[in-house]
């Protein structure tokens, strides 16, 4: 049996940033100083921690971000994200040319060309909304195609469906109001086409064009009407009802495609 060695020749505990020896840092040398990255990675992790404490976002994001996804999930379903990022960057360039813009009769055709030939990235900006709205559009009709050839529209989830159909009425109408605000030959005539088609709709079309015209006929205040619906009242409409939509795409989860078949187990735990 081997002899215990003596408590005065045993090495000191290691205690943490010292070596065996009880000497700070590697060989003896004090620790190192903590760098810049060291500050701002600490830095982050108090604010985003401070903020969490008083808000109690942690659960939220967690359930909202970290669901389960069904098999067979692919690209076609990242069109309703896609969807949603065209409609935010037409929100962040229609705030750009709102400051210069001028919602008037007898401005708003010399403040668009104002915009495109003289501001700074105006003619960009200007573009990106410009096709932007198509791209919009084009996205919304394939996400909500895609939801009825997958059959995502069935219970539980027809409120969603319903929502969708609103939002996609509501990008219609994002479009028309914003095609007059240029105020050129081709805009203005586009656009007394489209109200007159309004007008023909059965009991509520004269009044829906009377509404959009701001009178029997167009005037001077149309296009303040246009411009208020365009950068108002339907921008809320539609951010309000993307934010019921992912709540309740995240309530509820999303749908397998149809050519995959769910396996026993699965089916299971649905009957249970």
């Amino acid at each position: 049996m081997k002899a215990p060695v003596p408590k005065a020749l045993r090495p000191s505990p290691k205690r943490p940033g010292q070596d065996r020896n009880g000497k700070n840092g590697r060989n003896g040398a004090p620790p190192a100083e903590p760098t810049a990255k060291d500050h701002v990675i600490e830095g982050t992790a108090t604010a985003v921690g401070w903020l969490d404490e008083r808000t109690g976002a942690t659960p939220f994001l967690r359930g909202f971000l970290y669901r389960k996804v069904p098999k067979g999930t692919n690209w076609y379903y990242t069109l309703g994200s896609a969807t949603m990022f065209a409609f935010l960057s037409q929100a962040i360039t229609g705030v750009f040319l709102a400051m210069y813009y001028e919602p008037d009769a007898t401005r708003s055709y010399e403040s668009a060309a104002h915009i495109t030939n003289d501001v700074f990235l105006g003619e960009f900006v200007r573009g990106m909304h410009k096709w932007g709205s198509s791209v919009m559009i084009i996205l919304i009709f394939l996400h909500m195609g895609r939801v009825f050839f997958f059959g995502a529209y069935k219970y539980p989830r027809e409120l969603n469906w319903i929502i969708g159909v609103l939002l996609l009425v509501l990008t219609l109408m994002m479009g028309l109001t914003g095609y007059l605000l240029p105020f050129d030959q081709r805009s203005f005539w586009a656009t007394v086409v489209a109200v007159n088609i309004n007008a023909s709709g059965p009991i509520i079309g004269p009044y829906l064009a009377d509404f959009l015209r701001a009178g029997s006929e167009f005037g001077p205040t149309t296009i303040s009407r246009f411009y208020s619906l365009h950068m108002l009242a339907v921008p809320g409409l539609i951010a309000a009802l993307i934010g019921a939509h992912l709540y309740l795409v995240a309530k509820l989860g999303t749908t397998a495609p149809p050519w995959l078949k769910a396996e026993k187990k699965d089916l299971m735990t649905e009957e249970v």
